[in-house]
């Protein structure tokens, strides 16, 4: 496979994992236009990237994109209405994806109103070190654009692992518990976060702990995933919330 195999890549937000995308498939030399929702949020985003990424605002430039992904919050509503609105703009043939951790992919495949053409890339953050990504698709995904997808995550460096369309697919519905316990001992023992952290660090060769984890996912996305796998997030997590404690993004969570 070469690199010139692979279409012109759209992605549509402008937050972590979706600068995170443009910045390996850029690095690894893929033509790649990124739409942000505002010009405001299209200078911020631009300042962040390669300069090879097209940086913009307006869904038109994404016409002629060959595979586009979306990349916005983990909300049903918003990605449902933003996958019907990139089925009118983006040429018909090319494939729609979206970076869901937790949802349906069989609702946001029929939302993007081209299942036969539609697949999950759920990459992890921080993508440009993240190895992994799981790939599901709706029951109508065509074998080329099962095949689409596998040579995207090849050419963007990542190991692709075909997981079933559940909630939380497989890393997430594993993991949310381990880091919702971990919480949950805090509460139970008074340890510090750094405490809890460092055991898991250096007694299980975890590269960060638990919670250093729900501080770089961000805790609404955690309780959003935790309620979507069927495994509440604890009563403290909440309260950092609504005290605007949301881990790294917010400057502030349990670290």
């Amino acid at each position: 496979m070469t690199q010139q195999s692979i279409p012109h890549l759209g992605i549509v937000g402008s937050g972590a994992i979706a600068r995170g995308l443009a910045t390996v498939a850029a690095d690894r030399g893929l033509a790649v236009t990124l739409c942000a929702r505002s010009d405001a949020s299209a200078a911020r985003a631009a300042e962040r990237l390669p300069a090879s990424v097209r940086v913009g605002c307006g869904q038109a430039a994404l016409g002629g994109c060959g595979f586009v992904v979306e990349a916005i919050m983990e909300d049903l509503g918003a990605k449902s209405a933003l996958l019907g609105t990139l089925d009118r703009v983006v040429d018909p043939q090319a494939v729609l994806a979206t970076t869901t951790s937790s949802l349906s992919v069989a609702v946001l495949a029929h939302a993007s109103g081209r299942p036969d053409r539609f697949a999950a890339l759920h990459v992890f953050n921080p993508v440009q070190r993240m190895e992994l990504v799981e790939v599901a698709y709706p029951a109508e995904a065509t074998e080329a654009t099962r095949a689409s997808t596998l040579e995207l995550s090849a050419a963007l460096g990542k190991t692709a692992v075909e997981v079933p369309d559940a909630p939380g697919f497989v890393v997430n519905r594993l993991l949310f518990p381990y880091l919702f316990a971990a919480v949950e001992l805090l509460e139970e023992t008074g340890m510090t976060p750094e405490a809890v952290d460092r055991c898991m660090t250096l007694g299980a060769r975890h590269p960060l702990g638990p919670l250093a984890v729900l501080d770089l996912v961000g805790l609404d996305v955690a309780v959003a995933i935790g309620e979507a796998i069927g495994h509440p997030a604890p009563p403290r997590i909440q309260a950092m919330i609504t005290a605007g404690r949301l881990g790294r993004k917010s400057g502030k969570g349990f670290h």
